[in-house]
């Protein structure tokens, strides 16, 4: 008999579900559910009757789509699933009652309301000290700084509060009713000891957050339940076992690629945010670790030495700027056909620069770095977005650099996994800026690591070691082999310039 678990990838700016086979020693997917999601901004007034704009997460259209998935797979396939697993993007959450009612909307990651808060975390706690516990970099959206809002600004909600759950646990709540996150998600948050793997006492209380609202964390693959029985029967399924993935979607996409020896493999999952890493046996919390802004994530019995670059999110903003603009939505192949056709190296930008990170018009943005670089800005649309992925390219050189130096190894080719694994020119722009061979692929990385962390979870593979060749032999790989890279060694002296 066939086993058929089911995968939930939810990503920053959609969701996808998959249905994943195993039979006779083989494994297939097939995507069963999509739809578009992203955050909204909603503007209230507070209770001094500023109005500000709030942007959250539409948490009831998700999960509607999530049961969407569930009726297609009874539909389309079979009345009996043997798993359910949860993906999601590694920040956000929302606060529950004892009563299991949310106590406020999901705030977004990208709310302003962050955009000091690493600065109050810092005023609490040495951050020498934070890096040490946890091993993860200060990054804005990071769970420490959305808690210590809400022990600064709702106290009230805080004291109401039964649970925090995540993103990932909020969504096995609503099918389950469980309250559990697994390792890989709460290694992200900055505040999980980075070697015990519990939320670290010492963070909590300093940044004074209620540690009874923290929710258990659990191994990637252990169980999380199973479907409510009368949701179950609702949908006509079996009462599904939930099981936990490695649930922070770069921990899924780093599990999938098909790595040979970790020690010389740049791993990168690409998308709206570009994770550049290695996988390495134990953290690193070295001085030289946390100025280079290196994070230590929990993974699947391992742990991700690595930086979060931003993404193709440049490129899905100046694509939403021109559609306001247009009328109309470019296609791919039209906006591929004008970056192929554009100069080489017109500007050169710092995809991580804060003026990219939620801009009213990305294009402007762009601009506006250039002018402040001393650059001409680039002259068309093809241009701009061909300065986009070459600045993406040797941003990936440049972090490469930096982790191989910290963890003390060399890399000698690059596996891009996730959806910008499609990405031709980016692979080829990422080949030739490293001088390193590119493998791409699975592009559904991190559905494919969902897959066999579940599969693994419920004794369908003895391990992830296991899973290696079966991934190997159900997607293929493509190879990018670097071309000329004189031109790149020149344009990344300017570009390590612009860096300062």
């Amino acid at each position: 008999m066939p086993k058929r678990l089911f995968a939930v990838d939810l990503g920053a700016s959609g969701g996808k579900c998959f249905v994943g086979t195993f039979a006779d020693g083989t494994f297939s997917m097939d995507e069963i559910h999509r739809f578009a999601h992203d955050g909204m901004d909603l503007y209230l007034p507070d209770r001094s009757g500023c109005v500000t704009p709030r942007t959250v997460w539409d948490d009831t259209f998700i999960y509607r789509n999530i049961v969407m998935g569930l009726q297609a797979f009874r539909r389309d396939v079979a009345d009996e699933l043997d798993s359910i697993g949860i993906d999601t993007w590694g920040a956000d959450g929302a606060l529950i009652n004892a009563d299991g009612d949310m106590l406020s909307k999901m705030y977004c990651y990208r709310d302003h309301r962050l955009d000091s808060m690493i600065d109050e975390v810092k005023a609490r706690m040495d951050p020498a000290r934070i890096y040490a516990l946890t091993g993860i970099h200060f990054q804005p959206f990071n769970l420490s700084n959305q808690l210590l809002w809400l022990v600064q600004n709702r106290p009230e909600l805080l004291a109401l509060a039964a649970r925090f759950l995540p993103v990932s646990s909020l969504f096995y709540y609503f099918l389950g009713g469980v309250q559990k996150v697994d390792s890989s998600w709460a290694s992200v948050s900055q505040l999980m000891d980075a070697r015990e793997q519990t939320w670290s006492d010492e963070l909590l209380a300093g940044l004074g957050i209620p540690s009874a609202i923290m929710p258990e964390i659990v191994s990637p693959g252990a169980s999380m339940g199973a479907l409510h029985a009368d949701l179950a029967a609702s949908l006509d399924l079996n009462r599904v076992p939930l099981t936990a993935t490695a649930a922070h979607d770069t921990a899924s996409a780093f599990a999938a690629a098909p790595v040979s020896n970790p020690d010389e493999a740049l791993i990168i999952s690409s998308g709206t945010w570009s994770l550049v890493g290695k996988l390495i046996p134990a953290p690193i919390t070295s001085t030289a670790a946390m100025e280079a802004g290196i994070s230590n994530e929990g993974g699947v019995g391992n742990v991700r030495l690595l930086k979060n670059c931003m993404g193709t999110w440049l490129v899905q903003e100046l694509r939403r700027v021109w559609k306001i603009a247009d009328g109309r939505e470019m296609s791919w192949p039209e906006m591929d056909a004008l970056s192929d056709a554009a100069p080489a190296f017109a500007a050169l930008v710092d995809p991580d620069d804060a003026s990219f990170y939620n801009p009213d018009n990305m294009e402007a943005a762009i601009a506006a770095f250039c002018q402040r670089t001393g650059q001409a800005v680039p002259a068309d649309r093809g241009s701009m977005l061909r300065t986009v992925y070459e600045s993406l390219a040797l941003k990936y050189r440049f972090v490469n650099e930096q982790i191989c130096e910290v963890s003390g190894t060399q890399s000698t080719v690059v596996n891009i996994v996730g959806g910008g694994s499609n990405n031709k020119r980016l692979n080829q722009f990422t080949a030739d800026a490293l001088g390193l061979p590119v493998l791409a692929g699975p592009m559904e990385g991190t559905a494919v690591g969902n897959f066999m962390v579940q599969a693994v979870g419920v004794g369908i593979i003895s391990s992830m070691e296991a899973a290696q060749p079966v991934i190997r032999a159900a997607f293929p790989i493509r190879e990018y082999p670097p071309g000329d890279t004189a031109p790149w060694q020149k344009a990344y002296e300017t570009f390590t310039t612009l860096m300062g």
